[in-house]
């Protein structure tokens, strides 16, 4: 069996176990026994599920990264320097 078709018969299998997932997720959400730990890490998973995960915003640290970013962007969609800068 390709490596490809092998990948898609387990994503196929684990899809099949969703909601069983899913409601594992929100026993132990809902668990007063739970750790809060294990709580808030339930709970997230559902949220991320339902509506993906929250984004997250860009931090320029020392090195530049975020610069390097605008810069690129601005070579790439404003090549002839044509773009206001800020």
């Amino acid at each position: 069996m390709g490596k490809a078709k092998a990948l898609l018969e387990i994503r196929s299998l684990a899809r099949s176990h969703t909601r069983t997932a899913i409601r594992v997720l929100v026993g132990i959400m809902r668990c007063k026994d739970a750790t809060p730990a294990a709580r808030v890490s339930a709970a997230n998973a559902i949220l991320d599920r339902g509506w993906g995960k929250a984004t997250q915003p860009l931090e320029n640290g020392g090195d530049g990264a975020l610069e390097l970013i605008h810069r690129i962007e601005r070579v790439i969609v404003h090549p002839d320097g044509s773009a206001e800068s800020d």
